[in-house]
């Protein structure tokens, strides 16, 4: 789904994927020495908008992305971000909504109001996604690019 949303955008954004990158652990210590850490906040903060994909676990996105907030911190203050999720089935639909608060309260971050929820009815055997996610995931887009113009404009 990330990378379906990487696709849409234009030639400037950038695709990040922590599966293959190793960041520290959040310790509140030692790990905001890590010069990954400050690469990290440097995409953060030059980012004109930033799209969150990750798979939702016991009702909430997965550690590493928690993880990347707790070490870029402050960086994320006014930044427009929007989500794309998935989990097992149904019932985690709002799972993204204490991310979201936290985002909002702790950073004054600007959220897109259409963020991608598929279940695994939305998915193929070979693990491709619907026609409905990937319009989906194009208003997101859309609406990403939309509104970082907008905001850049004001």
């Amino acid at each position: 789904m990330a990378e379906h949303a990487y696709n849409l955008y234009c030639k400037d954004a950038k695709f990040i994927d922590l599966q293959k990158i190793e960041l520290p652990i959040c310790d509140g210590d030692q790990c905001y020495e890590e010069p990954i850490v400050d690469e990290f906040k440097g995409y953060i903060q030059n980012a004109r908008s930033i799209l969150i994909a990750s798979p939702i676990y016991n009702y909430d996105l997965n550690a590493v992305a928690k993880n990347l907030i707790e070490l870029t911190g402050q960086s994320w203050e006014d930044r427009l971000v929007g989500f794309i999720t998935a989990a097992g089935g149904k019932g985690s639909y709002m799972s993204p909504m204490s991310f979201i608060n936290s985002l909002i309260l702790d950073f004054r971050c600007i959220i897109i109001p259409r963020f991608v929820y598929a279940d695994k009815t939305c998915f193929n055997d070979n693990g491709d996604i619907n026609h409905f996610i990937k319009g989906r995931i194009e208003e997101l887009v859309n609406s990403s690019i939309l509104l970082s113009k907008a905001l850049v404009s004001s």
